[in-house]
Formats: C-alpha cells, structure tokens, sequence
C-alpha cells in the first residue's frame, strides 16, 4: 500500500460521500440527508400521545429599551400529574437570542439543541451569524417538520426572542404549529398558562421598565398564571425553585443569578400577601 493511498483512506475512513460534499449551511437539511432518524420529528406516532409525554408551560417575554427579557416556570405535567418541579424551559440559542419552550417537553428540549446547533453551523460554515429574521425562520422551518407529531398530540410551541443587531432592539417572535412566525408587539407568552400571564403583562407592562422592573414584571406574569393555571408552577419558596429568566442585550444572552430571582420572587410573594391580585395598574 502506498503512502498516498494509505493517507486517502485515514482522511475519509469510515465516512459517507455525504460528508465529505460540500453542503448548505443548514445541518437541520444535512441531518435530514444523512440521518433522518435523528430528528425530534422521526419519532413514531401513536394514535394520541399526549398524556404520555411531560409537557411544560408557561414562558413569557417582554422587551425593554435596552434588550429583551424571557423567563419560564419550572413544572412539567403529565395528565393530572407534575411529572418535574424544576425542569429548565428558557435556553440561549446563541450569543444574542433566547428560546422558550411550551408542549411536549422530551421533544421540545430536542429541538432546540438541534436548534442550537443549526444557528452554530451556518455561523462556521458562511463566517457570519444569521439575522435575527433569519434565525426566527430557521425555528419556524424546524416546528413545521414536527407538523405530524404535533397532529398526534405532541405540539412543540417556542417563544423566541433576541437582540436585533442591525435595528437596535428586542424583538419577540411566536409560532403555530405549523410553523406560522408572528412578531409580537411589547411583550408576549405562550403554554397553558399563557391567557393569564398575558392579561397580567397588561396590567403591570410600560415601554419605560429597566431590566429588573422587566424581569419583576414576567415573574409577577407567571405568578399570576400559576394562580389560574395548575400546569404552572409558582416560585416554591420551600424548595428554593424560581423561574429561570433570561435577558438578551447587546452585551448578550445573560441568566439572572439565583441570588437575583429569589430576590425579586420574593418581594413578589411578599407583596400578594398583603394585595393577592397583584399590583394595581397604573392609570394615566
């Protein structure tokens, strides 16, 4: 063997022609060329699963003049059951954009690490990272593939929402489950919970908040959503569970310290003991 044929084949041993083509610079269409099987949409479809899957709700965001913030409860539920207290629902994407999740929990969770990867993938394969449009309708391509699960049950609605480099703001997007990209005005929520989380964000939302007023008004959001909706789960003082709450800025994705959320759920569960239907709306 020679040495030229012998360095040929460590370059290539063992891999497919696919791998060595060059492609686009989607890995969701590379994976689907490839290994199929590996999407969150090739799972096997049951008749209906829905009460066999944790699913998770409810996810929140507003902005604010300078970014945009996204928290999630912690509870997952399976039928009538809580099947996690303290499972994570909001994710950096990438350095300036955040995603929320709401459904099915195994798949949702899939998703966005596919989701993930897909926004790393074309930044190394084109040299620069996609628009903040353009990564809204990556996500929406991706929840239109998952369309037949979603028939069976096992819906996957993300909230997605980032710092928009080139316009200078925080910008909210939300999908159906076809895939159908809506962008949304000041605030925005989705899940079980999202009816209630919303007229709260009503009540206490102003285009003049600072951060941590933003992020005083999506925990007072969930509060008020847990208080209706019992798919979701309130600050667990005993058990030191908060919301996860996230902020996109143009500094980039952040997490609130566990130190600053126990703070803030705090003075939030101090305040309804004395006002259990929150904070009065200011009148102009």
């Amino acid at each position: 063997m020679t040495a030229q044929t012998h360095g040929s084949n460590a370059f290539g041993a063992g891999l497919p022609p696919a791998f060595l083509r060059a492609g686009s610079s989607s890995f969701a269409e590379f994976l689907t060329q490839v290994a199929p099987d590996l999407l969150p949409s090739s799972r096997a479809t049951l008749s209906d699963a829905t009460e066999l899957s944790p699913h998770g709700t409810t996810i929140v965001a507003c902005t604010f003049p300078g970014g945009v913030m996204m928290a999630g409860d912690r509870r997952a539920t399976m039928g009538n059951l809580i099947a996690q207290r303290d499972i994570q629902k909001v994710f950096a994407s990438d350095e300036f954009s955040l995603v929320g999740i709401a459904g099915a929990a195994g798949i949702a969770v899939e998703m966005v690490r596919l989701f993930q990867t897909e926004l790393e993938h074309y930044e190394k394969l084109e040299g620069a990272p996609l628009s903040l449009d353009g990564k809204a309708n990556r996500l929406a391509a991706m929840i239109r593939q998952n369309l037949g699960l979603a028939m069976q049950g096992l819906a996957v609605l993300p909230l997605f929402a980032g710092w928009d480099t080139a316009a200078e703001q925080g910008r909210i997007f939300s999908y159906d489950a076809t895939g159908g990209r809506y962008e949304e005005t000041a605030f925005h929520a989705v899940g079980s919970g999202s009816v209630f989380a919303r007229g709260s964000l009503k009540k206490v939302y102003s285009q003049q908040l600072d951060a941590r007023a933003c992020a005083m008004a999506v925990i007072q959001a969930l509060y008020d959503a847990a208080d209706d909706d019992s798919a979701t789960g309130g600050p667990d003082l005993a058990r030191r569970i908060f919301p996860v709450v996230m902020q996109a800025t143009p500094d980039g994705v952040s997490r609130l310290s566990d130190a600053e959320t126990s703070e803030i759920a705090g003075e939030v569960v101090a305040a309804r003991m004395e006002r259990p239907d929150g904070p009065a709306a200011g009148v102009i």
